[in-house]
């Protein structure tokens, strides 16, 4: 068994690869990113006793796109996951071509060199449920209505991807998940950010009051649905990997605030809303209830203290990191 891990330092990628490992125990894992490999204090699997069964490559898929090509034909590898993006709603507003170039044109050129390659089982493709833009109860055949550079690249992405599907029997799946969290995400993310700003003692920024709805899913439950979709799922299927339980982010912020004895007011600064900010995004999960069985396994208070507990464990290093969203071109 051979993966290909794209975007393999990113939260899920890495997270991803630490799951295979405990999993998948005689498979081969090939890591790609374009920076070097992160620390363990940032890197699921660099923790992992099994570690060396991961192959790391520093490529860039916009710019090495033949050494990854060449990667995935040498090694004759079956299943590829695309977890690489450039993320973030906002700041996709300055720069929107460089998110359509990593998102869709990157995306595009490597699949005009692979489609043709038998020996692929799966194409996996970690969409977004910004592709439908603000609303509730979406199921996977929800038109798209995006409203940044952002989603509308990523939207680009998964029509062509099917497109692929359809006319070329690329066997490709789509996988849209809600807001995920856990241990070792990025540190501008509202979960690990407010845990972070409690511990300095400095206030969190709350774009807009906190008002936006949230259904939050553990990263483990990720990567179980992921998994299984990769090896048993139908091709051309999308699935939202969801929780039904819903929170405001003020509300998230103040259990995270209990749960650190702190007063929400003293925690906290509310400043106005980001621009292409969807106020909601609630997705239907009863496909991957249905198909496989599979639902979070893990609640919103016990995976938020997974998630302290790796901070207070790994305080002295993650100090030291920026808690801000740096743009990489």
């Amino acid at each position: 068994m051979k993966y290909l891990i794209i975007g393999s330092n990113c939260f899920s990628g890495g997270s991803f690869i630490n799951y295979l490992l405990k999993n998948r125990p005689k498979a081969k894992i090939y890591a790609i990113s374009r920076s070097k490999e992160y620390s363990s204090s940032l890197l699921a699997y660099k923790n992992n006793l099994s570690k060396n069964r991961v192959y790391f490559h520093q490529y860039d898929l916009n710019n090495d796109l033949e050494k990854i090509v060449s990667l995935i034909q040498k090694e004759t590898i079956p299943y590829i996951i695309n977890f690489a993006a450039q993320g973030m709603v906002e700041q996709s507003w300055t720069n929107p071509e460089e998110w359509f170039t990593t998102n869709t044109l990157s995306l595009v050129k490597l699949l005009d060199k692979i489609y043709k390659f038998t020996f692929i089982k799966k194409f996996l493709q970690v969409s977004t449920p910004e592709v439908y833009g603000s609303c509730g109860n979406i199921k996977e055949t929800m038109n798209f209505h995006p409203s940044s550079p952002y989603a509308a690249s990523k939207a680009s992405a998964d029509l062509i991807l099917y497109s692929y599907f359809k006319t070329q029997n690329f066997p490709v799946n789509f996988t849209r998940a809600s807001n995920i969290y856990g241990p070792y995400q990025q540190l501008y993310r509202i979960i690990p950010k407010t845990i972070l700003m409690i511990k300095k003692n400095k206030k969190l920024q709350l774009q807009g009051g906190g008002k936006a709805i949230r259904s939050f899913i553990y990263i483990d439950d990720i990567s179980k649905a992921t998994l299984k979709i990769l090896e048993e799922a139908k091709p051309g299927e999308i699935y939202h990997l969801s929780d039904s339980k819903t929170i405001s982010i003020y509300d998230l912020v103040n259990l995270i605030c209990q749960m650190m004895n702190k007063n929400i007011d003293d925690c906290i600064e509310i400043i106005g809303d980001r621009i292409g900010q969807d106020n909601v995004y609630l997705m239907n999960n009863e496909k991957l209830k249905k198909e496989f069985s599979l639902s979070p396994q893990v609640n919103l208070k016990e995976g938020i203290l997974e998630t302290i507990q790796w901070i207070e464990k790994n305080y002295e290093t993650l100090k030291e990191f920026p808690d801000y969203y740096i743009h990489k071109k």
